[in-house]
């Protein structure tokens, strides 16, 4: 019971911060989420090159950091792109930091301060598609929309998981994550695809109904997915938790997991379809 409370307690902090940000203003937005770009690279990078490659690992924060600020000035305050052209030259520098690195495996630090950036900038930096129209006008009605499924989804996937998933169930992944049972997926699916279906009755987000739900089942897929990354990414290295910034949770990698996926998957399906 001390654990739920404290679970609890520390969810509703993230979700007051989560809903403040996208309803209230776009700097809030940009705030919000360069400081979970910074913690969650923090932690990617402390669970996968440890204390080595200092300069390195601190090239690749300031550039996943730069990523978001630019792509966010760009798309909601006019920005030109040719500003963009600044990344690749900081991501350039990672490896001259490399070459005098004096501690550590470089060759097998590198690919993984590389993937920092592909793994937890950019899916973050997409949200500025999101959020901003082609005029600049600010909405961050979808990406909550998004977030709602994903919660959907996991909440639906544990409690049908403890139900029907724990003594004769399935088991989605149990090299990965023993605990996680088919059964506890499909339920997981079931309350995202509601989740979906009031999306769109409420107008949360102005889709037809189809692509609410269709977006629905690609979410809760690409979401139950980066889960499961994040879990083989946790078991290679030995780790429990991502972090300790969230109380009961772990760390904030912990819990935007299946976004990291989700947000890249999102974007696409909403530029395809030109919605």
């Amino acid at each position: 019971m001390k654990n739920l409370l404290v679970r609890t307690l520390s969810g509703a902090v993230f979700l007051a911060l989560f809903l403040t940000a996208l309803l209230w203003h776009p700097i809030a937005y940009a705030a919000l989420f360069m400081a979970a770009v910074f913690i969650m690279m923090t932690e990617y990078l402390k669970i996968t090159v440890g204390p080595h490659e200092t300069a390195a690992r601190a090239i690749a924060t300031v550039t996943g950091l730069l990523t978001f600020l630019l792509m966010f000035l760009h798309s909601g305050y006019g920005l030109e792109s040719k500003w963009l052209l600044v990344l690749p030259v900081l991501v350039s520098l990672i490896f001259v930091a490399v070459l005098y690195a004096r501690e550590g495996d470089a060759y097998r630090t590198t690919p993984f301060i590389l993937t920092s950036l592909l793994y937890i900038a950019l899916p973050f930096t997409l949200t500025n598609l999101i959020v901003f129209s082609p005029d600049g006008s600010f909405d961050g009605r979808v990406l909550l929309a998004v977030m709602i499924v994903i919660w959907s989804s996991d909440v639906g996937a544990y409690l049908s998981g403890m139900a029907f998933g724990q003594k004769h169930g399935h088991k989605l992944f149990p090299s990965i994550s023993p605990k996680k049972s088919w059964e506890g997926y499909f339920g997981g699916l079931v309350l995202a695809l509601a989740a979906g279906w009031c999306i769109g009755y409420f107008s949360l987000a102005d889709f037809p109904w189809y692509h609410c739900l269709a977006l629905a089942v690609l979410i809760n897929i690409s979401s139950t997915v980066g889960d499961l990354a994040e879990s083989q990414l946790k078991r290679n290295f030995g780790v429990k938790d991502a972090g300790r910034i969230m109380p009961g949770h772990g760390g904030l990698l912990d819990r935007f997991d299946g976004a990291l996926l989700a947000f890249p998957v999102t974007v696409l399906y909403i530029s395809l379809f030109g919605l």
